[in-house]
């Protein structure tokens, strides 16, 4: 096992990575021993890991499980007010714990839940996605949809621990990794050409889901976040923690536009780097050479690297929904080289309409 920390002082926590670790009770018992614990998942996960997951729970006063249905569609008001039910009705108080298992929209949910459920309870995230692992689960942002936005409405609310069983993704369908590599690709290009290169020549033993490769892609994905997170825990005038959005901004106008879940966040975010990078590459910022690397690896793992058919103006108008925007501009996270970002609203407005109609096959 591998245990990364975040350091953010009375907030830090650890990062946990390994195999099996869902069933070792070790891992857990520092956290539950005479609390109530929740587990909340969704009706695709639970019955795969649940059992798994209670039998190390062994030292908590009292646990109970909530299935929510599964899909980004239901990461909204509904389910929320569905887990605080559950919680009032079981006399749960600020002593109790929620354990997040699953991927990014029951690890948002449940961290917004804890943040809001009696002004703060303790939460752990489980992710059993690539995706949640290696970001959504890692930084405390949390949160739900709005019909009109994606992840407008949250709070940051640090868990208390991240654990990670590498050995969840075995039963992870191959779409769903794919989505994953996104955000894995996105930590080479921002501030890692290393961990870029590396990926590059390990693509096909990550898509063949080899647990050690996937493994060390996890650990690095993670060490990348935890400095950024350590650094700029809440997106702060420095802007560091919001090149993490790279592609996001593209990404979330394709998943709003679509509709929640009929593009999976980590193929809208796939799109999304690619627009980015073509447009940076307009602004004289990144070589054609890098462009291409970026195209070839998001080709590879599977992902689309250009945007559905959208109307620009709705396109544009959704993206000014992001929240990194200020006074009226869009802040789009761009590229002065493989693992260079950096954030601006300083671009030719014709030439984010070109890279919005654009088709990069």
């Amino acid at each position: 096992m591998k245990t990364i920390k975040i350091d953010l002082g009375s907030r830090g926590y650890e990062i946990n990575v390994g195999q099996d670790l869902l069933s070792d009770p070790g891992i857990f018992s520092n956290y539950i021993i005479k609390k109530d614990v929740a587990i909340i998942t969704n009706k695709t996960v639970g019955p795969l890991y649940n059992d798994a997951l209670k039998k190390s729970l062994s030292s908590a006063k009292k646990v109970i499980c909530l299935e929510l249905d599964d899909g980004e569609k239901y990461k909204d008001n509904e389910s929320l007010n569905k887990i605080y039910a559950t919680l009032l009705e079981n006399k749960f108080g600020r002593d109790a714990l929620l354990i997040a298992l699953g991927g990014g929209v029951v690890g948002d949910i449940t961290g917004y839940a804890a943040a809001t459920y009696m002004r703060g309870i303790d939460f752990i995230q489980v992710p059993t996605t690539l995706l949640s692992q290696v970001d959504s689960s890692v930084g405390g942002k949390t949160g739900i949809n709005h019909p009109l936005g994606k992840n407008m409405i949250g709070a940051f609310y640090q868990p208390k621990a991240v654990i990670i069983d590498v050995n969840c993704l075995n039963t992870l369908p191959d779409e769903e990794l794919s989505a994953g590599l996104a955000e894995v690709i996105k930590y080479g290009l921002i501030r890692d050409s290393d961990f870029f290169e590396w990926l590059e020549g390990n693509l096909e033993y990550l898509l063949k889901k080899n647990p050690d490769k996937l493994t060390e892609a996890i650990i690095r994905s993670c060490e990348n976040k935890a400095h950024v997170v350590a650094e700029d825990e809440f997106e702060g005038e420095k802007g560091l923690r919001a090149t993490l959005n790279l592609g996001h901004t593209f990404g979330h106008a394709i998943e709003t536009a679509m509709g929640y879940g009929n593009w999976l966040h980590g193929q809208a975010v796939a799109a999304g780097i690619v627009m980015a990078g073509y447009l940076s590459k307009r602004l004289g910022n990144l070589s054609e050479i890098d462009f291409n690397r970026l195209k070839n690896i998001i080709i590879h793992a599977n992902l689309p690297v250009s945007p559905p058919n959208i109307d620009k103006t709705f396109f544009l108008d959704l993206m000014k929904n992001d929240k990194k925007n200020k006074d009226g501009k869009i802040f789009l996270v761009l590229l002065k080289g493989i693992g260079k970002a950096y954030i601006t609203d300083d671009y030719p407005h014709n030439i984010l309409e070109e890279t919005i109609e654009r088709e990069f096959f």
